[in-house]
């Protein structure tokens, strides 16, 4: 979607700023960190939210990928939060899971 940051972001970043990225997904550094660690995974498809998922094998490779994640930055307490919708929180309308960790 071209209006949408997180379809906009995974082609306009530099290399360095990902944290993570696959052919399914990639994970960035939250912009307004909640935690010492904020890590936003994000899937390359346009998906508007939990509730829009219709293949289940992208909330596990997106699992996949949160363990890697925290395995290469060392992070072994953290939560994971998925706003959806509005009411929920949620601010861009694109799936993403926060890694939060102190």
């Amino acid at each position: 979607m071209s209006d949408c940051i997180f379809c906009n972001l995974k082609e306009t970043l530099p290399k360095e700023a990902f944290v993570y990225k696959d052919d399914f997904c990639y994970a960035i550094n939250d912009i307004n960190p909640k935690a010492k660690h904020h890590i936003l995974v994000i899937p390359n498809e346009h998906v508007e939210s939990l509730n829009e998922v219709e293949d289940t094998m992208l909330i596990k490779h997106l699992f996949d990928a949160i363990k890697k994640i925290t395995k290469e930055q060392d992070i072994k307490s953290f939560k994971t939060l998925i706003n959806t919708g509005k009411d929920a929180g949620q601010e861009v309308f694109h799936l993403h899971i926060h890694i939060l960790a102190n």
